[in-house]
Formats: structure tokens, C-alpha cells, sequence
């Protein structure tokens, strides 16, 4: 009953993870569609490149706050705080009249989904039992790629609506419910921390808000583990790092492993390929519906193999093993996919240019 209670709300909360997953996969269909390159004014390859570099730079700042604000207005505080924000942002989005409003949407609600995705899942790891850590935190990743698998196929079906306005500004319409929704969520149903609310000083809030998590268990058992967490988190706190000149000096190896994992990953390229696929497919020369069709497989792709993984691998095999099997085969990919994007760029070989393909599906599979 508690991994069925757990697994609900962490599928609620993955609607912050899902926002991101889309409001990131709906600017790949967005910048292929012709109606919206006319209506914008036909923007040089910077300004569309700048639809991208917005977004992310909002992601950096929704971060930040994270990390600045974050602990003090507690988890679900903060989530309904981005909630309003990525609102705001994808109202601007859908109704742009011009580049630059568009492109200060894009930044509005990249800040929002920044935060979101750096709040989700230490607040999933912090609802969760130590045994399902790893599916339950494992929910804000399938989140994100089932946000990128809806966008890219609502982008798809949107480009068979009659030509203009209307085939971008309904992908990105359909955006702003879900932080409204979440929002009412988090302000009903979904418990705060338990952690957090101890490291607060709000010991009897805690102590309730653990009871309903771990509803399973008898009054003795959650009263003996609550107080064990309790006393956990008390100890943690006697010896809490307050500047990160000190985390560095006394946890320097631990610290460099967690920036290295989390900046490498992004330097794979996988943005770019996610962003700009739907220009690689053009280079190739495929039609524009087929180049939308092949977007929708890859989002497909990216949900499957993360739900996948997820559910069989992430608690059975490890964390470690997974990234570095993982990281290894990116490697090998990205070259493969490289020499066949050069090899068969601006020729007839339809068979040549099915394996470019697969070069992209293989990373976003492997990734």
C-alpha cells in the first residue's frame, strides 16, 4: 500500500519533470514548422539557435534559485513558486507575436522547469523508501522523456493542421494546464518532506506527514524508523557543511564526482541532438512530415528505454555500472553517428541515410 501511495504522488510530482521534457521537445517540432519561421520573420540561424540558448540559460538561473531559496521555502513551496512561473511562461509562448516575446517565454519558463527538475528529485528521494529509492527517483527521468515522447509527436499531428498560427501555438498551448494542476496538487494531497520538515524544526509536522508516507507500517515500527531518521538527520546537521570552500576542502573527491557526472552527461551532446535533430534529418534530405514522424520515434525511443531501465535495472544492477556501460557506448555512437551524417549528407543513398538515422536513435536509446 505505501509503494502504491509513494508511486502516485511521485508520478504527480513528475509533472514538473514532464514539463521540462516537453517545453524542451516542443522546440524541436516548433523551429520545423514553416509557419512559424514565417510568421517570426524568417530568424537567421543565430536567433533560432537563441530559442535554445534561453531556455537553457533560464535552467541555469531556476537552478541557482534551487540551490539559494530552495531549502528555506521547502520543497513544496518551491515547486508551487515554479508552478506559477512556468505558467507565466508558456502563456507568453503561445501567444508571441514576435521573436523577442517568444524568445523571453522561452527564458521565463526554462527558469521555472530549471528549478523544477532540480527539486523533483530530491524530493522523490526524500518521500521514498530506501528499498524503491531508486524506481521512485527513477520516475522524474521517465518524466522528462515521456514530456519529450507527447511534444514531439503533439508537434507532428499539430503540422496537419490548416497553415499558420494555429500548428505551433496549439503544442505549446496545451503546456499551460499542467503547472496549474500541479500546483492544486501540491496545495491539497502531496506531503511535504519529512526530512526537510526536521532539519526545519518542525519535528511533529514531520512525524506526521512520515506516518502517511509509510502507512504500512504498524504505530510501533514507523514510530522506531521515524525516530532513527530523526536522529540521523540531527547528527547530519552537528556536522553540516556551511560554504562550499568547506565541502571542497573536507569532501573534495565526492564533490568533484557529482559536478564531473552532471556536466559530462550534458557535453555529450545530448541537447544539441534533441534540439537540432530535426535539422539533421533535413541535411539528409527527408521530406518535412517524414522528418516530424522520425522525431516522434525518437521521443519514443527516449521514453521506452528510460522506463525500461528504470523499472529493471537502476536498484538491480547499479548506479556506477550503468553510467559507465552507458558513457562507453555514447562514445562509440556519436562516432558512428558523425561519420554517417558526413558520409551521406546531400546524396541519394537511402539506405546510407536509414543508418544516420539509427545513429541518432542508438544515442538517444543508449543516453
Amino acid at each position: 500500500m505505501s509503494l502504491w501511495y509513494t508511486f502516485g504522488i511521485a508520478l504527480f510530482a513528475a509533472i514538473g519533470t514532464f514539463l521540462f521534457g516537453f517545453d524542451t521537445g516542443i522546440a524541436t517540432t516548433t523551429i520545423a514548422h514553416q509557419s512559424w519561421i514565417s510568421y517570426m520573420g524568417h530568424p537567421s540561424a543565430a536567433l533560432t539557435g537563441a530559442v535554445v540558448a534561453v531556455y537553457i540559460a533560464g535552467e541555469a538561473v531556476g537552478a541557482l534559485t534551487q540551490t539559494a531559496i530552495g531549502d528555506r521555502l521547502g520543497r513544496v513551496r518551491f515547486m508551487q513558486m515554479m508552478c506559477v512561473i512556468v505558467t507565466i511562461g508558456t502563456i507568453i509562448q503561445t501567444a508571441s507575436v514576435n521573436l523577442p516575446m517568444f524568445l523571453v517565454g522561452r527564458a521565463i519558463a526554462g527558469t521555472a522547469v530549471g528549478g523544477m527538475v532540480s527539486t523533483v528529485p530530491i524530493y522523490l528521494s526524500e518521500i521514498s523508501s530506501p528499498e524503491h529509492r531508486g524506481l521512485i527517483g527513477g520516475i522524474s527521468g521517465c518524466g522528462i522523456s515521456f514530456g519529450t515522447m507527447m511534444s514531439n509527436w503533439v508537434g507532428m499531428a499539430c503540422g496537419y493542421a490548416p497553415y499558420g498560427a494555429t500548428q505551433w501555438r496549439l503544442p505549446l498551448g496545451l503546456q499551460i494546464p499542467w503547472g496549474i494542476v500541479m500546483f492544486i496538487g501540491l496545495a491539497t494531497f502531496m506531503p511535504n518532506s519529512p526530512r526537510q520538515l526536521i532539519r526545519q524544526g518542525k519535528v511533529e509536522q514531520a512525524r506526521i506527514e512520515y506516518i502517511r508516507i509509510r502507512r504500512e507500517l504498524d504505530s510501533y515500527a514507523v514510530q522506531e524508523e521515524f525516530a532513527l531518521m530523526r536522529a540521523q538527520i540531527e547528527y547530519e546537521m552537528m556536522r553540516e557543511i556551511k560554504s562550499v570552500r568547506e565541502m571542497f576542502y573536507l569532501y573534495r573527491h565526492r564533490a568533484l564526482v557529482s559536478i564531473a557526472v552532471q556536466t559530462m552527461t550534458s557535453l555529450t551532446g545530448v541537447n544539441v541532438i534533441q534540439y537540432y535533430q530535426t535539422i539533421l534529418y533535413k541535411s539528409l534530405g527527408i521530406p518535412p512530415a517524414t522528418i516530424l514522424a522520425l522525431a516522434g520515434v525518437y521521443g519514443t525511443l527516449a521514453f521506452l528505454s528510460n522506463a525500461i531501465t528504470t523499472k529493471y535495472l537502476t536498484d538491480q544492477w547499479g548506479r556506477r555500472k550503468m553510467i559507465l556501460t552507458g558513457l562507453s557506448g555514447i562514445i562509440l555512437i556519436e562516432i558512428y553517428a558523425a561519420v554517417m551524417q558526413r558520409q551521406f549528407q546531400n546524396t541519394d543513398n537511402k539506405v546510407g541515410k536509414g543508418f544516420a538515422v539509427l545513429g541518432i536513435y542508438l544515442f538517444v536509446v543508449t543516453y
